[in-house]
């Protein structure tokens, strides 16, 4: 447990000093502020030492990891002081210098409630000068955290699960939707950041608690479950270094087939989970299959969706520049031929990135839909939508073709329709319908469906807009509604078409 006192002394001085995002960009400028986030130290380093100050201060020492004059801390942290820095663990003196000994970085992010700003402590990594890392590094924010935080369902819930929660940023944002919130991780370390996390930005209601995966919640159920998992594929072999924040010490996707495994124990009625994970495809069997299968007896909903998939080479080049080993490096090679033998001994071809959407239903499960997605994706737009999709399918689920004939349907408001024809065409040779949010499809359709589609405002029924259809095409209204009524259902899940009420 950190000392209240010192935490709230060091947030004080913080929020003093405007070591906020905006305030380190006023510093620094905004092209050298970017840079940060692509790992270049340089140019902040050089605008802080030319304006010093507060701010100039707590950018080198807590961002950029430089060890600073005392006196210059001091200064800085006047309500925490140099004393209470060293006893709160966040830094230690050198001599005539104070070192820092964590990281603690302005995080700007967005999520389905809103915009704001934390302050994430976590370990000092490259940019703060720390290469190679210790196998215990708790990570700061990165892509996947940022991505997973704006997946999530935009749902008002008891209790939340971050299941490995690192330097606690996901249960932040869980805190933004639950009442209550447990941070679960293997390591002691990440959950001594997790707790210092909280406090610092004064987030109450969140609980950490060690041991692996689901262990440490044996027994309970949430409303909500989100997890990072460390789901690196890395080969279990001599010699081959392995990271905790990344790699969760199974064999292959085993470790992702467990957390999968564990939801359907841990979830209540109606309750959401949303994961980021990591799949194997093999000579034998696709990787989105394999996720089906992982899900096929649990009675949940599912919604899988590749974004991404790395033939083995670029896999191992990925993880392995990740680790800080470079081609140049004398074990690269070795390393890389560790990487390949282990994915040839399980017929490895690649390995799918991607998000997992599951939700238990109250009764019967309706969804389960498994798909490769390459094309742009706003996130805070797919969060409502794979939200809203287990409803849709829910109310599919109940309708038959006869019920959902009499139902009345309106087209998304984000959907637009283009039209193509080669000149002196009597018609359109391609009809496109898009979509401006959801998962931002785009769809070829026929004139019968982009007729329906454009005709969808919520005045009449389906069945009575396929017969107007059938009836201006000279077409067999029953076999019209054949073939329409499937593709309605498709359109009314991917987003494209909405249930109408007035």
């Amino acid at each position: 447990m950190h000392p209240p006192a010192l935490v709230d002394a060091l947030a004080r001085d913080l929020a003093a000093a405007s070591y906020a995002s905006g305030g380190v960009a006023a510093l620094v400028g905004d092209a050298a502020h970017d840079a940060l986030a692509r790992s270049v130290a340089a140019p902040a380093r050089r605008a802080a030492l030319r304006r010093p100050g507060a701010c100039s201060t707590l950018l080198r020492a807590l961002w950029l990891g430089d060890a600073v004059a005392e006196p210059d801390l001091a200064d800085a942290l006047p309500a925490l002081g140099v004393d209470g820095a060293v006893a709160l663990g966040i830094a230690e003196r050198r001599g005539g210098l104070v070192a820092p000994l964590v990281t603690i970085r302005p995080h700007r992010f967005r999520d389905a409630r809103g915009e704001g700003e934390w302050w994430i402590a976590s370990d000092l990594d490259e940019l703060a000068g720390v290469w190679p890392l210790r196998p215990d590094h708790v990570l700061g924010v990165g892509g996947a955290a940022r991505t997973l935080a704006a997946l999530l369902p935009p749902v008002e819930a008891g209790t939340a699960l971050d299941l490995g929660t690192g330097c606690g940023v996901l249960a932040l944002h869980l805190r933004r939707f639950a009442e209550r919130v447990v941070a679960t991780d293997i390591s002691p370390r990440a959950l001594w950041f997790a707790d210092l996390t909280a406090a610092l930005n004064g987030v109450d209601g969140i609980e950490t608690r060690l041991g692996s995966l689901f262990e440490p919640v044996a027994g309970e159920r949430f409303d909500l479950i989100a997890s990072n998992p460390p789901f690196v594929i890395t080969p279990r072999a001599e010699g081959v270094p392995a990271y905790e924040y990344r790699d969760g010490g199974a064999t292959g996707d085993a470790l992702m087939a467990s957390v999968v495994h564990g939801l359907e124990r841990h979830l209540e009625p109606s309750g959401h989970a949303r994961l980021l994970g990591n799949w194997e495809h093999r000579d034998s069997t696709a990787g989105l299959d394999r996720v089906r299968g992982w899900l096929d007896a649990s009675g949940l909903d599912a919604w899988a969706i590749e974004r991404e998939a790395l033939d083995p080479v670029r896999y191992a080049e990925l993880w392995l520049r990740d680790g800080g080993t470079l081609p140049r490096d004398a074990e690269h090679d070795a390393l890389m031929g560790a990487w390949l033998d282990d994915f040839e001994a399980r017929g490895v071809r690649t390995v799918g990135m991607g998000w997992l959407a599951v939700r238990r239903p109250e009764g019967q499960a309706s969804l389960a839909r498994f798909e490769r997605l390459g094309q742009a994706v706003q996130l805070e737009h797919a969060a409502a939508h794979l939200a809203e999709a287990f409803d849709d399918a829910a109310w599919l689920a109940g309708l038959d073709d006869v019920a959902l004939s009499a139902e009345r349907l309106a087209a998304a408001p984000d959907v637009t329709e283009s039209r193509h024809q080669l000149p002196g065409a009597a018609g359109p040779n391609v009809i496109e319908l898009r979509q401006g949010g959801a998962l931002g499809r785009s769809l070829s359709v026929d004139t019968a469906l982009a007729a329906l589609v454009g005709a969808s405002d919520g005045e009449l029924a389906v069945g009575q807009l396929v017969g107007a259809i059938a009836s201006l095409l000279e077409v067999d209204e029953a076999l019209l509604a054949a073939d329409l009524l499937p593709r309605v259902r498709e359109l009314v899940l991917t987003g494209f078409l909405r249930p109408f009420s007035d």
